[in-house]
């Protein structure tokens, strides 16, 4: 009868593993069973043995001669009684050995009633070690030392004191098994080799003197030597948990680790170790092969990686630790690089992943970190999307989207270039699958929906604070980015079908609407301004036509646009990194010109992208006639603004949007194809370049003089920055002088106040 798959499987994989399981366990029965014999024999001995005292004490009160010690024992009845012979020493195994921890012996003078437990719960964890497929035999040990704890607390203190390895089982119990994947490595060496460099060990060892377990630059010369050349297991262990003192090492919980680290450089040179060497030694005992799509295959059933699962986990844990004390930015992108090698080992511990996601986001959300830090923080949240799965996925995209939203609290001109780095960085995540980044997307929309419905319906004093903030807006030209990189209408014709995002841009759209008209006023004009950038990026690459000119003329026609300002000295305001002007700028000279500047450019940035299209004389014709009106009414006698640089900026916009209607009339003037031929009507001019349009120079040389305009700025901040900071450290080091100065006369000074109180 033919076997089956899963039986040639099973007896090809873990059958060895369970007769080997099977024996270890008849072994111990049968010892189990040698100590009971042994208890019984010894019981039956010393009982003889009483009997025997019994008749010597008679004969020894009826005054008879003493004799040599045995009375009248016949010789037989002397070799009955057996011997009690002292266990001698098990021989030196010629195996190779398989790095199994020996315990220290226990001392006479202690507790010797409780010494059969003892024994029991050594063997307990010699068992525990052999059985590498189950944690059961070292629950056995820590229930055995539990039970010593409260039978013999005298001897427990004592191998706290003298062997709190023993104690500390449940930390390196399941460790212990990657010696024996490392014994083939004593196996490989030659017997000469293997005497040679047990001299050098014992020399070194006589050259440095051992303080205890300190790590010094030679142990870690010796790790690393081994790790480099034999990828050894064992001294990767040693590592890790040199590393795992190394991250905890400013901790004051108190915890007691196999190593302990008093160097800078020892610590330092633990680090690069770990981080270096450790994801290298990983890859060489299991190999991560990965696909072209970033798709990875990793063994993950088999025995090498369950048995170094545990040291995994604990390394893992190590960096997560580091990761949240680190403040050097070199050190920072060094843990994070070595952690992108470590993510395909870690896929299948989710409460690990969803740990490590946290630390990692917080990282990158952070503006105190630098540029470099931050894309290195992003690299592994997108590897970590790229080769998980959906859960984790998902997982991944709610803590970058928190950790967005967190970092974007507050925004300032200094911080700015981070927020936007932030969010084109992690509008990439949301493409890699856009069947997650779908059901995510919308669930956080739906969030700024609610959001908004509830101040629209709740009418009171603070309602519109949970709307009109920073948070609310950075997520709300976050999803515009989203759709932005993901919806672009060429990257769709080349994949020959819509992208699965396309859906978020309706309600996108309706929220960024709404909340903009939620408080029509003046003062949230930079508001109004920011929301709009956002619909006309997204209109931009997603060839959506969204209506924004009504609000911009909605602007125009306010009481801040049309009544006469009043002269101010304020600075400008910028408008890019704000979303309310305070009330000194209102009805100022400043503010309109301002105001009237960022109407005159988004205007001209609606336009332009249709500035090609065969319906652009239909679709500029209301806003030229309401603009015209506009400058008619403020050019009056009486009631009007007469401010001429905003007027100047609108007569100068209506003459383009004019020219550019003639030049496509002039244009489809000559087409040859009806209205109803879309395919005619979505090719028209698309060989012409948008700067060559009338509208198009206009709009291209208003950018580069923009652009000019913020470097000029950009380079006077920096400028100012620089000045302010050599002043403040100037000043420092003039206090300081002061202060060491005046030191010696505060004695007096002290004095003088004191009086001068009495006095008064």
């Amino acid at each position: 009868m033919a076997q089956s798959k899963a039986t040639r499987k099973f007896e090809k994989n873990k059958l060895h593993d369970v007769i080997k399981r099977r024996k270890d366990v008849a072994k111990i029965k049968q010892k189990k069973q040698m100590d009971v014999k042994k208890k019984e024999r010894k019981a039956r001995d010393n009982a003889r043995a009483d009997d025997l005292e019994d008749d010597s004490s008679k004969k020894s009160n009826g005054r008879a001669p003493k004799d040599d010690g045995f009375g009248e024992m016949s010789m037989d009845q002397f070799f009955e009684g057996g011997f009690q012979v002292p266990e001698m020493a098990k021989k030196m195994s010629t195996k190779p050995k398989t790095g199994k921890r020996k315990r220290t012996p226990i001392e006479h003078g202690y507790a010797t009633g409780s010494d059969a437990e003892i024994a029991e719960s050594t063997l307990g964890a010699e068992d525990s070690a052999t059985d590498s497929d189950s944690g059961d035999d070292a629950e056995a040990h820590m229930g055995q030392l539990a039970d010593l704890q409260k039978k013999d607390p005298e001897f427990y203190n004592y191998l706290k004191h003298n062997d709190a390895e023993l104690l500390d089982f449940a930390e390196d119990a399941e460790l212990a098994e990657i010696d024996a994947l490392s014994a083939s490595e004593d196996e490989a060496t030659p017997r000469k080799k293997k005497k040679k460099a047990a001299v050098e060990q014992e020399s070194e060892s006589e050259e440095e003197p051992t303080t205890g377990n300190e790590v010094t630059k030679k142990l870690i010369k010796k790790w690393k030597g081994s790790m480099e050349a034999n990828s050894s297991l064992r001294a990767m262990r040693e590592v890790v948990l040199a590393f795992r003192t190394a991250a905890h090492l400013n901790d004051e919980d108190g915890k007691n680790y196999k190593y302990t680290i008093s160097d800078p450089d020892v610590y330092h040179e633990v680090l690069v170790a770990a981080l270096q060497l450790v994801p290298k030694v990983l890859q060489h005992h299991l190999p991560v092969k990965e696909s072209a799509g970033g798709k990875i295959r990793l063994s993950t059933d088999s025995k090498k990686f369950s048995t170094l699962t545990p040291l995994l986990k604990s390394h893992t844990v190590s960096i997560q630790h580091l990761l949240e004390n680190l403040s050097d930015a070199s050190t920072l992108r060094m843990t994070l690089d070595s952690l992108l090698g470590l993510l395909p080992y870690v896929l299948s511990f989710k409460k690990v992943v969803r740990e490590l996601t946290k630390v990692v986001s917080a990282v990158w959300s952070d503006s105190a970190n630098n540029e470099m830090t931050r894309l290195s923080a992003f690299l592994v949240l997108r590897k970590l999307v790229v080769i998980s799965d959906p859960s984790i996925r998902e997982i991944v995209l709610k803590q970058a989207y928190q950790g967005l939203v967190k970092g974007a609290r507050n925004t300032t001109v200094h911080n700015t270039q981070g927020i936007n780095l932030m969010k084109n960085t992690a509008s990439e995540l949301w493409g890699i699958d856009a069947t997650v980044g779908y059901t995510t997307g919308f669930g956080f929309i739906r969030q700024l929906a609610i959001h908004l419905r509830t101040s629209i319906t709740n009418k009171t004093n603070d309602s519109y604070k949970a709307v009109y903030n920073w948070q609310y807006i950075h997520s709300l030209d976050f999803w515009s980015r989203v759709v932005t990189a993901h919806c672009e209408s060429l990257c769709e014709a080349e994949a020959g079908k819509p992208s699965p995002l396309r859906p978020l841009i309706y309600p996108i759209v309706q929220v960024t609407l709404g909340a903009m008209r939620l408080i029509p006023t003046a003062q949230y004009f930079p508001l109004r301004f920011q929301l709009i950038r956002s619909l006309l990026r997204v209109s931009s690459a997603t060839s959506t036509y969204i209506p924004l000119a009504p609000a911009l003329i909605e602007v125009l026609n306010t009481a801040e646009m049309k009544k006469m300002a009043k002269p101010s000295t304020l600075k400008t305001l910028d408008f890019s990194i704000a979303i309310r002007a305070t009330k000194a700028y209102l009805r100022t000279r400043t503010y309109q010109d301002g105001v009237g500047e960022q109407v005159a450019e988004l205007l001209s940035e609606f336009f332009i992208l249709w500035t090609k299209n065969i319906a652009f004389p239909e679709l500029a014709l209301p806003v030229i006639v309401m603009l015209k009106r506009w400058m008619k009414a403020m050019t009056k006698k009486t009631g009007g603004n007469r401010n001429t640089r905003v007027n100047s900026l609108i007569a100068l916009l209506v003459q383009k949007l004019e020219a550019n209607s003639r030049w496509i009339e002039e244009k489809r003037g000559k087409v040859d194809f009806a209205p109803n031929n879309r395919t005619g009507v979505e090719g028209f001019l698309k060989d012409v370049e948008w700067e060559k349009t009338p509208l198009g120079a206009y709009v291209a040389g208003q950018r580069k003089s923009r652009d000019q305009k913020a470097k000029m700025l950009e380079a006077a901040r920096k400028t100012d920055d620089k000045k302010r900071k050599e002043a403040e450290k100037a000043d420092g080091e003039e206090q300081a002088e002061q202060f060491d100065e005046d030191s010696g006369e505060e004695g007096d000074d002290v004095e003088l106040d004191g009086m001068s109180d009495e006095e008064d």
